[in-house]
């Protein structure tokens, strides 16, 4: 169980919840609700979660200013938890998807992605919430350099100790769909993201990147999405002996679950497998949205 971490979509408001419609059990919560729910995972022995803010249409702008802010909801959530739960690992996304009005991760003019002026706000993005409370900043936009002018900025101001874990190997995927959804930037997104996420046919290449981003001083890195992956998985764990985690993404999970309710899974073996799938391949660490879940079916074995 120590080696789930639970991705949570937090939203503004008081007492608020959200059903996501693409993720059959996975609910976006206020603040207030999202405190006592991750007191609920830790409880049951999931010690880390993932934070990922569904932000009001009025904020975004073609430059992601609000992912900077450091009164954000993100920023203020993760104060909220890590107040209230100090035990808990606080996985941190860096990227604009949320923020921005087009829904890319990076900066976008005239159909181009800015790569250099990206970098510029994710910086400022991961010291608001590092000063936040932050443990681990997880830059998931793919721009390149990001990871080494991250470390420094970190590091020059006082937060040497916030680590960085790259999604290194992120693959431009037709899974990601229910995700998108979820934090409300697939209905704004134009185009598509394989100009900087890397193409699903290309292995070397997730070798190139998880070294670039441990040269520029990455503590640890993500495969993403999981099982059609797991080939990148071992290859990354037998190249680099460096803590690697893989992400069970949104299209994965929403289809395991919509297979389970029409009676064509069996729900809690098929989430257990597809867990121990992740660990034979020697991941060090599960994103999950079945984290929660699946601590209570291994609490029960």
């Amino acid at each position: 169980m120590t080696d789930l971490v639970w991705p949570v979509f937090v939203i503004e408001g008081e007492g608020q919840t959200e059903a996501v419609a693409s993720m059959p059990g996975v609910t976006r919560l206020s603040i207030d609700l999202l405190v006592e729910a991750v007191g609920e995972a830790s409880a049951l022995g999931v010690k880390a979660v993932a934070l990922f803010p569904k932000v009001d249409p009025s904020l975004k702008t073609p430059e992601g200013r609000e992912a900077a802010n450091p009164d954000s909801l993100m920023c203020r959530a993760i104060r909220a938890l890590k107040a209230a739960h100090p035990e808990v690992g606080l996985f941190c996304d860096v990227a604009l998807d949320p923020y921005n009005s087009d829904g890319h991760d990076g900066i976008v003019r005239d159909g181009v992605i800015l790569n250099d002026e990206t970098i510029e706000v994710l910086v400022r993005q991961s010291l608001v919430q590092a000063a936040a409370g932050a443990d681990v900043i997880a830059p998931s936009d793919m721009m390149d350099g990001r990871i080494g002018t991250i470390r420094d900025a970190l590091d020059q101001a006082g937060f040497a100790h916030v680590q960085i874990m790259s999604y290194a190997a992120k693959y431009a995927s037709a899974f990601y769909g229910p995700f998108r959804d979820a934090v409300g930037s697939g209905g704004a997104l134009k185009g598509d993201k394989q100009t900087y996420q890397m193409n699903p046919a290309n292995t070397d290449e997730a070798l190139r990147e998880v070294a670039m981003d441990l040269d520029e001083g990455a503590d640890s890195v993500m495969v993403k999405p999981g099982l059609p992956y797991l080939d990148i998985v071992q290859r990354v764990r037998e190249t680099f002996a460096v803590p690697t985690l893989v992400y069970q993404v949104s299209g994965e999970y929403a289809m395991m679950k919509a297979a389970a309710a029409n009676g064509w899974l069996d729900n809690d073996k098929a989430v257990l497998e597809s867990l121990l799938a992740f660990k034979r391949a020697g991941a060090n660490g599960i994103f999950t949205y079945a984290a929660v879940e699946a601590a209570r079916l291994l609490k029960s074995c």
